[in-house]
């Protein structure tokens, strides 16, 4: 290899929703990428209409309008990592798995955004329906918080041993990995932020930080999955790439105790 081919940094897509604030959605994950030394590609689904403090609308895109930002990329750029965020309509989420499922793109780490740091919902029923039965089947990895493994599995989650019980629910519906984030918990009195990964091989790997007390965080689900992408692009494993993304994570909150507040709302990371 040569010193030009050396410096060329991967591509990784993101597919997901614009928050025009900049702390979440493809803003953060572009930021995220580019940290990471990869090169980001990106297809809109949706202009939110939103800040630091809430989500006011939303217009989303068409599923015409989304092949016709990805086809271009895909037959240009040679994606080796993808991720998925926002997917506002049923319409949206089958198209996705469709573009994954007939392309070369690879499999995708899924974020199944639903409900904003907020609390609005960004995604109908209809579309949730449609990312159980089809999204999910194509994924590289699955990554829920609490609130969207416990809708996802239907089931209620207590402690680490629910996480497990839970994703156990979750690869059974198609996932081949599913991680589900702890921070939810931690919140509630815990020591450690606590992420559970099961592989395809059927294996439970626990990953821990020590939860920072911040307050509430704007974009980190987004962050993770970005960087999860992005160091499976740099080519990790992904039991690798889940720990090295839950460490830039802290790290990346860790920094917002000695940073000025950005915004009146959650802490944009």
């Amino acid at each position: 290899m040569n010193d030009k081919e050396s410096k060329v940094r991967p591509v990784v897509l993101t597919i997901a929703g614009l928050d025009p604030s900049g702390g979440a959605g493809i803003v953060a994950d572009i930021k995220t990428i580019s940290a990471l030394n990869c090169f980001p590609a990106a297809a809109l689904t949706s202009i939110t209409f939103q800040n630091t403090t809430g989500v006011f609308g939303a217009e989303h895109q068409s599923v015409s309008t989304l092949r016709s930002q990805v086809e271009p990329v895909i037959n240009d750029l040679n994606a080796v990592a993808a991720k998925t965020g926002m997917l506002p309509t049923a319409e949206i989420v089958a198209e996705v798995a469709r573009l994954f499922g007939e392309t070369n793109l690879p499999a995708p780490v899924v974020d199944p955004v639903m409900v904003s740091t907020s609390g609005h919902d960004l995604v109908g029923d209809e579309a949730f329906d449609v990312l159980k039965t089809r999204l999910l089947q194509v994924a590289r990895v699955v990554t829920p918080n609490i609130p969207e493994a416990e809708r996802l599995a239907r089931i209620q989650i207590r402690d680490e041993s629910d996480m497990r019980r839970a994703a156990q629910a979750i690869q059974s519906l198609g996932a081949a990995s599913v991680l589900i984030k702890g921070g939810h918990l931690a919140k509630d009195g815990g020591n450690d932020s606590v992420d559970i990964l099961l592989n395809g091989s059927g294996e439970f790997i626990e990953y821990r930080e020590r939860f920072v007390p911040v307050g509430d965080v704007h974009g980190s689900g987004c962050t993770l999955s970005a960087a999860i992408a992005s160091y499976l692009a740099l080519g990790m494993t992904l039991d690798e790439a889940v720990r090295s993304a839950k460490h830039y994570v802290t790290d990346r909150i860790r920094a917002l105790l000695e940073s000025p507040r950005i915004g009146h709302g959650a802490r944009p990371i």
